[in-house]
């Protein structure tokens, strides 16, 4: 899937988890936080790939971006295995955690959940895509959905444009609209003070 895709779906992903599970207390900064983190998440494990949009924004990051692909195999592989989800999951945990000292007003948990949230939305978006997820690594088999290689999408091109993008954006309207007396209640009872 394209960029432009992982960002609507992992908003999609931390919409259900708000409503879901409404936090029971949020600042401003933790809810600006944990938005940019979802999206940071939905783009990250396309890190093994030298055009990323993260390589690409480093003066010299095409090159560290081809380092970096072939220290860890490849695009979709490594990143995107659950052996990797739990990699990236100790290390954004880790990081946020040594960040807390000058964000006491995040709450890193939340903003952490937020993170993974996008990162797995990423993993299963790209399953749907005709490439698959090697979900088991070390087990090379990627892994896709439909079973049906033919059946599924190819990144960038008319059924992803057409049909599971606006999909994608339909359903976070949808889920906000069908929910916003508990989204609008988060924002009056927390965000507005």
């Amino acid at each position: 899937m394209t960029a432009r895709t992982h960002d609507v779906a992992a908003l999609a992903a931390l919409t259900v988890w708000i409503i879901a599970a409404p936090p029971e207390s949020i600042t401003v900064a933790t809810g600006l936080t944990a938005v940019l983190a979802n999206q940071l998440g939905g783009i990250a494990p396309d890190i093994d790939q030298p055009t990323a949009p993260f390589w690409r924004n480093l003066p010299v990051g095409r090159y560290l971006g081809k380092v970096f692909g072939a220290l860890v195999g490849g695009h979709r592989f490594f990143s995107h295995s659950l052996f990797g989800f739990a990699v990236f999951s100790g290390a954004a945990l880790l990081l946020l955690q040594f960040f807390q000292p000058i964000m006491p007003h995040i709450d890193i948990q939340f903003v952490w959940v937020a993170f993974m949230l996008g990162m797995f939305s990423h993993l299963v978006m790209d399953t749907l895509t005709k490439e698959g997820v090697p979900w088991l690594l070390p087990i090379p088999h990627k892994f896709g959905f439909p079973p049906i290689r033919a059946w599924r999408v190819t990144t960038g091109k008319k059924m992803e444009n057409l049909v599971v993008l606006p999909a994608l954006v339909v359903l976070t309207m949808w889920l906000c609209a069908a929910h916003y007396d508990v989204l609008t209640q988060i924002v009056q009872q927390h965000l507005v003070k």
